[in-house]
């Protein structure tokens, strides 16, 4: 909000500012993210009805300005992918203009190459596109490995290189990767708390139960349980529910059939994420099986 507030002092005098144009429409930008987070999608919208004109203006103003294609890039992919994934966003979307996926994706390219200031946060958000929408993760791990060398005590670089590991199956370096954030978590390093060290216990567990490592991957997912216990405020969280889905197929494997039940209903009793409850339901009928 100040931000906004000293950019619009700027644009008062000049409209043209391309300073004040640049850090407004970044503003508004990540104001509409934050509202993103918390799936206030009418504030999310709103915000980004607001910045586009503004991005736009200065990207008409500044061609050649790499570090604007960070605000184009991300309207046009998420424009383009999020009313497919949310359509009850659609009408909110209905007077924006039209997003291009591949396009943001490439403006997004540029910037994280040449944008003066900017690059770091396009790679970041590169990232995110890779990983959590576009299913490139070998793209998305050569990216989070970038980011965590150049930035290596930023936590969230850090887990990102343990995630994209995981879903590569790398199950080797997922093991190296997240024991690397577990040691740094005992030694309290900044940003290293308990939603990290939850992370790591839950992956931990994965990276057991995939090279059948059965009991030390109860082990971790034990410990991700207890954490979620103090964590999980508002209901259970998807780490949770897959944790406890997971305590449940190793029982299966075990052959401790009424302990892996007891499992599958609790998760039946916690939120929906990603066909958990389906899971669950296809586990009653019938024990979980490699």
């Amino acid at each position: 909000d100040h931000v906004i507030n000293l950019c619009d002092k700027r644009l008062d005098e000049n409209e043209n500012d391309i300073t004040g144009l640049f850090f407004k429409g970044g503003a508004l930008g990540f104001q509409g993210r934050l509202y993103g987070n918390r799936e206030d999608w009418l504030k999310a919208a709103n915000c980004g009805r607001e910045a586009l004109p503004v991005v736009m203006k200065a990207n008409e103003l500044a061609p050649n300005n790499n570090d604007v294609l960070l605000g184009t890039g991300i309207y046009n992919y998420y424009a383009s992918v999020i009313p497919d994934i949310y359509p009850w966003v659609k009408p909110l979307m209905f007077f924006l203009p039209k997003g291009d996926k591949i396009k943001g994706i490439a403006q997004l390219n540029q910037a994280s190459s040449n944008a003066r200031y900017a690059n770091i946060e396009a790679k970041y958000f590169l990232l995110q596109v890779f990983h959590n929408f576009e299913k490139r993760y070998q793209e998305a791990s050569d990216i989070a490995g970038q980011l965590h060398n150049q930035f290596p005590n930023n936590v969230l670089f850090h887990k990102y290189v343990g995630r994209t590991f995981a879903s590569l199956s790398n199950w080797k370096k997922v093991i190296e990767t997240y024991n690397d954030i577990l040691a740094r978590h005992s030694f309290k390093m900044a940003g290293y708390e308990s939603y990290c060290e939850r992370e790591a216990h839950f992956f931990l567990g994965t990276a057991m139960l995939e090279t059948s490592k059965l009991d030390s991957a109860l082990t971790h997912f034990y410990r991700a349980d207890e954490i979620s216990r103090t964590l999980d405020k508002k209901g259970s969280s998807s780490t949770m529910v897959f944790t406890n889905l997971r305590i449940g197929m190793i029982y299966d494997l075990q052959g401790k059939r009424e302990l892996a039940l007891i499992q599958y209903r609790k998760v039946l009793d916690m939120n929906e994420y990603n066909d958990s409850q389906k899971l669950a339901k296809q586990y009653i009928n019938g024990p979980y099986q490699r």
